[in-house]
């Protein structure tokens, strides 16, 4: 794809600071879900590119999966989404 052909068309401004369009977003069949293409995936709904209903059929992400991810960005930033760290970044029951 062109440069010319990836500005044209609806975008947002993804996590990175970059031009996200659809086109740009992860592939359906992601089986690697690495921080970078979690956080385009909410981006893009955030912006709306995607539905939340769209973003989990394409990705066959459940709802609480997707606002799992969302959560973790709003309260931790990007560093919220790693897999790794999922302990260190979830509630303690009080």
């Amino acid at each position: 794809m062109s440069q010319q052909q990836k500005q044209s068309g609806p975008h947002i401004i993804g996590p990175d600071g970059q031009r996200l369009t659809l086109a740009d977003l992860p592939p359906p069949d992601t089986k690697r879900w690495v921080i970078r293409r979690k956080a385009e995936v909410v981006a893009a709904v955030r912006g709306g590119l995607l539905s939340i209903d769209d973003a989990c059929a394409r990705y066959n992400l459940s709802l609480e999966e997707y606002e799992a991810w969302s959560r973790a960005i709003e309260k931790y930033g990007l560093q919220g989404l790693r897999t790794t760290r999922i302990q260190k970044y979830r509630d303690v029951p009080s």
